[in-house]
């Protein structure tokens, strides 16, 4: 199953409603990442631009979109980003295939 990084930013509103309340909020998404047939492999808080990081495994690229598009519109992040992920062994793929392929530069 493929597998997709989120990094996502919280609006000042929802960390307002966090530290009143505080949540965790991977509990209250699993079942929408579950329940487009995906599956959460790691969540992390984060410092900088991003609040929340996020990979999952998501059947295919309208169901990671879907998730990112129902978060989006919940109205409580700023942000989210989605990133397909490759792994190493599906790089080396692309990287055999870019070597083998006919792509010349501009000259």
């Amino acid at each position: 199953m493929p597998s997709y990084l989120y990094r996502v930013g919280y609006t000042a509103q929802a960390w307002a409603a966090q530290t009143k309340n505080p949540q965790n909020r991977v509990e209250a998404i699993r079942p929408v990442v579950e329940g487009l047939g995906g599956k959460i492999v790691a969540t992390y808080y984060a410092f900088g631009d991003d609040d929340i990081v996020l990979i999952a495994d998501m059947p295919d690229n309208a169901s990671a979109a879907a998730f990112s598009i129902a978060a989006a519109a919940g109205g409580a992040v700023s942000h989210i980003h989605t990133t397909p992920l490759m792994s190493i062994d599906e790089g080396m793929g692309a990287i055999k295939k870019a070597g083998a392929s006919s792509y010349r530069p501009p000259s």
